[in-house]
């Protein structure tokens, strides 16, 4: 069995299962499409289930380990323990309200990260955002959200910092555009807090900051945005999550991620070393 870190959300256990379920199908010669017939489904349920990508059944756990021969109690036992644990609401879900569904996947991937490496264009990372910064920012994207609406919203996003400040947190690398720098969201003195606290948190040991200038010109990741979540746990693979308009892709697939990954370290490599960040993003908080 996988160790499974204490702090594992849900959505991290569920994958975790999944790849147990997967390693044991294989093990016994077991076919997608014959187990999905032992638990009175397909073999596409089978597949998301060992993707991690949906919750799992007493039951249909119990079925799948005599299909493939588990008769190990304490390994039984451990599994059905996981089966419970993955299937326990996370603490986001009381945010259900006001977080799109495609979105809670990746708060959950978030919260078990070792290693979060993000690149933005336009704003400055969620992680990274001050309170008056992120209402700004989501006031625009939800133009017709009530005050209450646009709180709760706030409120995740600085849970989510909080959880990331832990001591057993994730280190966070990010490289941000210098057009997120240049533009005022919020008003001048909205942005200037918000190039303030950037500048803090870039002396922060957990947190490395670079900056893609525009002196650069083109670079490896014009395609936009984009997050890669590295999990401290083999079974995980990398996540690469790209947000979308309505939307989002969460792609952990090998051939996949590694054009991603590619990205991320060309980027890291053409933009601005950490040590130069606070200079360029004094610059910045000089041009308001």
């Amino acid at each position: 069995m996988a160790q499974v870190a204490s702090d594992s959300g849900p959505v991290v256990r569920r994958i975790l299962l999944g790849a147990q379920l997967r390693r044991l199908r294989e093990a016994a010669g077991v076919s997608r499409e014959r187990a999905g017939w032992e638990i009175r489904s397909s073999e596409s349920k089978i597949s998301r289930m060992e993707l991690g990508r949906v919750g799992f059944k007493e039951r249909d756990v119990a079925d799948l380990l005599v299909l493939y021969g588990v008769v190990d109690e304490s390994r039984r036992t451990e599994l059905f323990e996981l089966a419970r644990s993955a299937n326990e609401p996370g603490w986001w879900q009381k945010y259900q309200d006001v977080v799109p569904h495609w979105f809670q996947n990746y708060v959950g991937l978030e919260e078990s990260a070792s290693l979060i490496r993000t690149f933005e264009v336009q704003f400055i990372p969620g992680l990274l955002q001050t309170p008056d910064y992120a209402r700004a920012v989501v006031r625009r994207g939800h133009p017709d959200a009530t005050p209450e609406e646009l709180d709760r919203r706030v409120e995740l996003r600085m849970l989510r910092q909080e959880r990331m400040r832990r001591e057993e947190g994730p280190r966070l690398w990010a490289v941000i555009d210098e057009a997120a720098l240049r533009r005022p969201i919020g008003g001048r003195d909205v942005m200037r807090a918000q190039l303030e606290h950037l500048l803090d948190s870039s002396k922060n040991p957990q947190v490395t900051i670079q900056v893609m200038p525009f002196a650069f010109g083109g670079h490896s990741a014009e395609g936009g945005a984009f997050t890669v979540l590295r999990f401290p746990q083999p079974d995980v693979p990398d996540v690469v999550y790209v947000e979308q308009l309505w939307g989002a892709l969460y792609l952990d697939k090998t051939d996949d991620v590694e054009p991603y990954l590619q990205a991320m370290n060309r980027l890291g490599l053409d933009s601005s070393e950490p040590k130069e960040t606070g200079e360029i993003i004094g610059g910045a908080l000089q041009r308001l």
